[in-house]
């Protein structure tokens, strides 16, 4: 009774309060249900992603899966969740590419996991009139790339593309992996362990081995084993992912064995490099594996009392830059982006912590010959200004 009488008083004030107080009492109800309103929307929209792609795809009925042109270990992870998802939901999917495959870790990568990838090299190769990007936002690399107008789009670069029906481009997150972990977490997907299968677990969607221990490959060589450009959900995802990893293929795909050009181009880089301060820039001249001049970068990177570093190498009259800072001064991306401002079919750009660009020459159609894109020592000179802020 007494529980009664009470609630009866807290009413009676309460219709008092706002028989005095209208305008506040009407006030107060909107800015609580705007609140409230709030808080669900963020939750839901924040929660829903993978659900809303999920859904998405299940609708196209076939889906062609793209990666940027000579795909990287987060690309790859990304498209292979894809696939994964889009299996679950009895959707046919295609992991294609343009470009080549050929640094070790990218091949052992393939191998290891052995995935079915399709090579491209125009529009008319494309698996499905669906197109999902990952890790890249502007489909590129091949004839007709301009005209493909894709489904959705899922990536952490920054870019100015976007999916017809479907747009999830997270520049704060280290990895696309992430993203794509993130959709089957969305989706109350189990992870497999290496000893179970599938049927052994709870739950409508599962995330198979193979396909974890892809993710979370993905996710430790896009931040440099989480050490580099990792955000609290990369950290969350990998933590997600990891009871469904098969720790021997993770060593095998991180421990390739080693091409004998990227030791030499490793070692012309480190005897070479012209070193202004704690900035280093090293020309190894002509290489015939480019993915040994990203290397290069890394390998020297590590050297004591270097903070960034630009690796320049070229093949077949096409330089390539690679970069990579540990320095918060030099934003990497943004130098080489600056560096290459002025030079003729340069391009350029990148991350804080990592970038690249390339310099394509003018070819004459009359002549055999190829002439040099740019002055080297001019090259060098500006990526040091560059990195200085000196631009």
């Amino acid at each position: 009774m007494v529980q009664a009488t009470a609630g009866e008083e807290w009413i009676a004030d309460a219709e008092l309060f706002v028989r005095e107080n209208p305008e506040l009492a009407v006030a107060t109800a909107i800015a609580l249900v705007v609140v409230l309103g709030s808080v669900y929307a963020f939750v839901r929209l924040r929660r829903a992603r993978g659900v809303t792609f999920r859904r998405l795809i299940a609708d196209a009925g076939e889906i062609a899966v793209l990666m940027h042109p000579n795909p990287d270990p987060d690309a790859m992870a990304a498209a292979i969740g894809v696939v994964e998802l889009a299996d679950q939901v009895n959707v046919d999917a295609t992991i294609q590419y343009p470009g080549q495959i050929r640094h070790q870790e990218n091949r052992a990568f393939r191998t290891v996991l052995d995935l079915e990838l399709d090579r491209i090299d125009h529009v008319t190769d494309l698996a499905a009139e669906s197109v999902v990007l990952v890790d890249h936002n502007e489909a590129r690399g091949f004839g007709g790339a301009d005209g493909v107008l894709p489904l959705a789009v899922v990536d952490h670069h920054p870019g100015d593309g976007a999916g017809e029906e479907f747009t999830d481009v997270r520049t704060d997150y280290g990895a696309t992996a992430s993203i794509v972990a993130e959709y089957f977490e969305d989706n109350d997907a189990a992870p497999v362990p290496p000893d179970m299968h599938a049927s052994e677990t709870d739950g409508s969607y599962t995330l198979p081995t193979s396909a974890a221990t892809g993710l979370l490959y993905g996710i430790l060589a896009d931040t440099n084993h989480l050490t580099v450009g990792a955000s609290e959900a990369d950290f969350a995802a990998a933590s997600y992912l990891y009871p469904g990893v098969d720790q021997d293929r993770l060593d095998r795909i991180a421990n390739p064995a080693v091409d004998a050009e990227v030791l030499e181009v490793k070692a012309r880089a480190i005897a070479g490099r012209q070193v202004e301060g704690s900035f280093a820039v090293a020309d190894v001249g002509s290489v015939n594996n480019v993915d040994a001049i990203p290397q290069a970068a890394d390998e020297l990177i590590q050297l004591e009392g270097v903070t960034a570093v630009v690796i320049v190498g070229e093949r077949d009259g096409t330089i390539h830059l690679s970069g990579r800072s540990r320095d918060d001064r030099v934003h990497m991306g943004k130098a080489i982006e600056e560096a290459l401002t002025d030079v003729p079919n340069g391009d350029g750009g990148g991350h804080a912590r990592m970038g690249g660009g390339r310099i394509t020459p003018d070819i004459d159609p009359t002549d055999d010959s190829i002439e040099e894109a740019v002055d080297r020592d001019d090259l060098s000179d500006g990526l040091f200004r560059a990195m200085a802020g000196d631009v």
